[in-house]
């Protein structure tokens, strides 16, 4: 297929996502990456452990920015995700895996949560 058309249908398939569907490609691309980022990190690929940290960053920023204040349960999200936040910038700084091996574990208990909420709201 080619490289354009499949970039557009990425695209279209994004745009026509509810926002529980973007949410869980969310947190799934959030341990993805952070995922990569350990594998790199080991592999002592820097520029590309640098990359997947960024893409996490980017990640928990925009679920940060996208919280809706009204609900409690957003202010104990919004403080997960500034800690989130800083762990990612001592991580990239010192390459700690150890460090990225315990944020890891929390990515996938938010994943884990978030699947889970929405299985009990009747989504897939």
């Amino acid at each position: 297929m080619d490289a354009g058309l499949n970039q557009e249908y990425r695209r279209q398939m994004i745009l026509n996502m509810t926002q529980q569907e973007l949410l869980l490609l969310l947190v799934d691309e959030l341990k993805k990456n952070g995922t990569i980022a350990s594998l790199r990190l080991e592999r002592q690929q820097y520029p590309e452990f640098e990359q997947a940290v960024d893409r996490c960053k980017d990640i928990v920023n925009y679920l940060n920015e996208t919280l809706d204040g009204q609900y409690e349960i957003s202010k104990e999200l919004a403080r997960m995700y500034e800690y989130f936040d800083y762990q990612l910038i001592r991580i990239k700084l010192g390459r700690n895996k150890e460090a990225l091996a315990q944020l890891q574990t929390m990515f996938g208990d938010l994943q884990d949560a978030f699947h889970e909420a929405d299985r009990r709201s009747g989504g897939k």
